[in-house]
Order: structure tokens, then sequence, then C-alpha cells
């Protein structure tokens, strides 16, 4: 039986936090074993993923001034 990624984190929670932590140390290891180039390409890949979203929901999105700009009001 083949898990999806939702079934496989909802599984992994479960688990005890002290082999939750072996496990995320395991696969942050892991990550090193990736070559600069799969890195690009994921990058790459997550960031046409990012504007598909957007482009398919354009309420999603906000110019950064206005971002910027409350970020300002919210801390002055």
């Amino acid at each position: 039986m083949e898990l999806t990624l939702e079934q496989l984190q909802v599984e992994t929670l479960k688990l005890p936090i002290d082999v939750r932590a072996k496990l995320a140390q395991t696969l942050l290891l892991s990550l090193d074993e990736v070559t600069d180039l799969e890195n690009e390409n994921l990058w790459i890949e997550e960031a046409e993923r990012r504007y598909q979203e957007l482009q398919g929901n354009k309420d999603m999105g906000r110019p950064a001034v206005d971002v910027f700009n409350r970020i300002r009001a919210s801390i002055a």
C-alpha cells in the first residue's frame, strides 16, 4: 500500500518525539546529497508551481508596496 504525502505526515506525527527527531535529522542530512543542479531544478519547479497558483487565483497576491506599507503601519 502506497501512502500519500498527507497520509505519511499524519502517521509520522503519531510517532514519539525522539523518533520524529531522529527521522527529521536523517531527512535533513539526506538533502546534503542533492547536487547544485538538482537543487536549482527543485527551486525552478517550486517557482513555477507558485506562479501557476498565483495565475489561477489573482486575489491571492498583493503588491509588495501594499504589504510593506501595512507592515510599517503595524509597527509604528
